[in-house]
């Protein structure tokens, strides 16, 4: 008969190990570490938690596991689910894994692109204003860099476009 201790000790081990280490890809993702961890418990544990399962497991404040829900429910990582009889709230990850943090991150990356694209070309707008009608060498240099870094944006928009799961959906 196995050993029933040994079996949970090395299953215990496994799941920190699990936990540790997909963490660490999660952070790849412009997760911070405490977010991560959350996200990958409630994965691995693969039913819906509350907030005190989830600080329970995670030897964190409820506070904190507030914040790290709040974080992965806009970033549409976890959901709210409903069970009958149960008065808290309880959230679960979302199961589709690549799906979820590719649309996430592509998304986050895109909504940069543009917002900096923007940015730079209303500073280019400042040489070609009226009032500022001196067109030296440096002026122009100083466009054409401008007119490299909007094209940049451009090519890194296109590139997160092409890939975003949800793309041919």
């Amino acid at each position: 008969m196995p050993d029933i201790d040994n079996t949970d000790n090395i299953i215990s081990e496994v799941q920190y190990q699990a936990i540790t280490e997909f963490s660490k890809t999660l952070e790849m993702f412009s997760l911070n570490p405490s977010e991560a961890r959350l996200f990958v418990t409630l994965y691995i544990e693969g039913k819906p938690m509350t907030l005190d399962e989830m600080s329970e497991a995670l030897a964190k404040s409820k506070t904190s596991m507030s914040t790290g829900i709040r974080s992965l429910l806009d970033l549409n990582l976890v959901e709210r689910v409903w069970k009958k009889g149960v008065r808290k709230d309880l959230y679960a990850a979302n199961e589709d894994l690549f799906n979820k943090f590719m649309s996430s991150y592509v998304y986050r990356w895109l909504d940069a692109a543009e917002r900096q694209k923007q940015s730079l070309e209303e500073t280019r707008v400042l040489l070609d204003k009226d009032d500022f009608q001196v067109q030296t060498d440096q002026a122009e240099d100083l466009k054409d860099r401008l007119n490299d870094m909007i094209q940049f944006h451009c090519l890194i928009s296109k590139a997160f476009a092409d890939l975003d799961p949800n793309k041919d959906k």
